[in-house]
């Protein structure tokens, strides 16, 4: 059973969470998954994904990449959720840590994660710590970047029909480094641009 940690409204009128759990037990219209740019998904999350989700979810994402190529980390694809209780799975395509432009990559993958949830027309999106494992992305940058992004992209996007976001964590490590960015830099800090976010996280866990 999933349960929710931390909770706080946002400004532009939704619900953010941090929740223990398994992303292939949410009950939203999208959750996020963490792949890679062929939509090749044989481990980590997107393993998970694909095998709660059936031979649908892989049969279309191979479907996705044979029309429109390789995905883009702005840009992600989605398919159907296939068996999972959520209505669309959004394949979002975090950086590699070491491939340079690592922030940027993953602020672009978080909001264009909501944008298609938007197209989509999602009230509710569940979503991982992308690129936290494999990828090697450090997690408490990681953290600061995708809380913030969510931020961002509601600041700009008014009109935005998503009314819930639930940042799904299932490894004890992520739960703490999330929940401890969420304290210092989420309810108390007023910092807005991805920089400022960056430095503040690098001071708390150096």
């Amino acid at each position: 059973m999933n349960s929710v940690l931390v909770e706080r409204a946002l400004s532009t009128g939704q619900t953010l969470q941090i929740v223990r759990g398994d992303i292939t037990l949410e009950k939203v219209d999208a959750i996020v998954n963490a792949a890679n740019e062929h939509l090749q998904h044989g481990g980590g999350v997107a393993w998970a994904i694909a095998k709660g989700g059936g031979d649908s979810v892989q049969g279309e994402s191979d479907l996705w990449i044979q029309k429109h190529g390789p995905v883009s980390h702005a840009h992600p694809a989605w398919t159907s959720a296939g068996a999972l209780p959520a209505k669309y799975i959004i394949h979002a395509v975090g950086p590699v840590w070491g491939d340079g432009d690592e922030d940027k990559k993953l602020s672009d993958a978080v909001m264009g994660s909501l944008q298609v949830a938007d197209e989509l027309q999602c009230s509710s999106i569940s979503m991982p710590a992308i690129s936290t494992g494999i990828f090697g992305f450090p997690k408490d940058r990681a953290a600061g970047i995708i809380l913030n992004s969510i931020d961002q992209y509601f600041a700009k996007a008014q009109e935005s029909g998503i009314r819930q976001i639930r940042i799904i964590l299932f490894d004890v490590s992520s739960l703490q480094v999330f929940v401890k960015v969420w304290q210092k830099y989420i309810s108390k800090n007023n910092k807005t641009t991805l920089g400022d976010w960056i430095d503040g996280i690098d001071e708390l866990f150096s």
